[in-house]
């Protein structure tokens, strides 16, 4: 993926008191920084914010942190941040390869997948956020009533999110190739910005809703 790189974007998140820089020393102690006991949900390649910010908005009593890896994308939601700051949101500048360094065991109550890189190369398969390695990585911090949430565009990579959730053994809870048209996983559905680009265009958006055997329905 190539990026066009935004001077001082890497100063801008170095100094940001909305950055959490010290992620790998926090593992079993986020609640800590947020204060509270509530539950945390975490977006993975959040991009500029949007959805994530308004989520956090209109849910006050969950805490929220997004993780970008790349810092001209991130600097995008840290301006949104200045101009109406969320107690209950911060942001991580990481790869999400690491992300059980970050996290403890069952640490997360959900993980929010949206729109994400569909690396539509064969070879490069092991590298899309849906795919097995990666929901290994997920369930190894998910809570026992946590969940992941994923969204896209692209049709292929949706039949190969389906494909991975079967192969590495989690359930189904949810699942629709025309969200916008659906009345049950469309019910409180906050739009991200390429969401709103491909809807635009009378593209069909596709999500699913899946949990790590063995972890329980409830919700919050």
């Amino acid at each position: 993926m190539r990026l066009k790189h935004i001077k001082g974007a890497e100063e801008a998140v170095a100094s940001s008191p909305f950055v959490i820089h010290d992620a790998k020393t926090r593992s079993g102690t986020w609640r800590q920084l947020f204060g509270n006991e509530t539950p945390i949900h975490i977006e993975i390649g959040m991009g500029k914010g949007r959805f994530l910010m308004e989520l956090a908005a209109l849910n006050p009593q969950i805490s929220y942190i997004g993780i970008e890896r790349y810092s001209s994308v991130l600097l995008r939601a840290l301006q949104k941040m200045e101009e109406a700051p969320l107690p209950n949101l911060y942001f991580l500048c990481e790869d999400a390869a690491e992300l059980a360094e970050f996290f403890a065991p069952g640490e997360i109550s959900r993980i929010y997948l949206n729109f994400s890189d569909p690396w539509p190369k064969a070879r490069h398969a092991r590298r899309r956020l849906t795919s097995v390695n990666y929901l290994e990585r997920y369930g190894a911090v998910l809570s026992r009533d946590g969940q992941l949430e994923f969204k896209t565009d692209n049709e292929a990579l949706f039949d190969f999110s389906l494909e991975s959730v079967e192969e590495a053994g989690w359930r189904l809870l949810g699942c629709t190739r025309d969200l916008h048209q659906d009345p049950q996983m469309g019910q409180g559905n906050i739009m991200t910005e390429y969401e709103e680009k491909f809807s635009s265009r009378g593209n069909p958006i596709f999500k699913l809703a899946a949990a790590p055997a063995g972890i329980s329905l409830a919700r919050e």
